[in-house]
């Protein structure tokens, strides 16, 4: 679910169903970089899915970034 919204989120760039399923990590990468700046949506769903779609936004813009080159 977290790849789909981020897809919708950056405009529709999906990348197909192998890049989606990696964009899934996004919950980890969210985690990291919430992680760093010492922030947190806090423990229930709602901020779970909320740094979930945050780390996988921020993964395709970086895929985005790199297929831009």
């Amino acid at each position: 679910m977290a790849e789909w919204l981020a897809g919708l989120i950056m405009n529709g760039a999906g990348f197909g169903v192998l890049v989606d399923i990696l964009v899934d990590i996004g919950g980890v990468v969210g985690n990291w970089l919430f992680g760093l700046i010492g922030f947190s949506f806090g423990g229930g769903m709602f901020g779970l899915r909320l740094t979930v779609v945050i780390g996988a936004v921020f993964l395709i813009f970086v895929i985005w970034l790199i297929r831009r080159i």
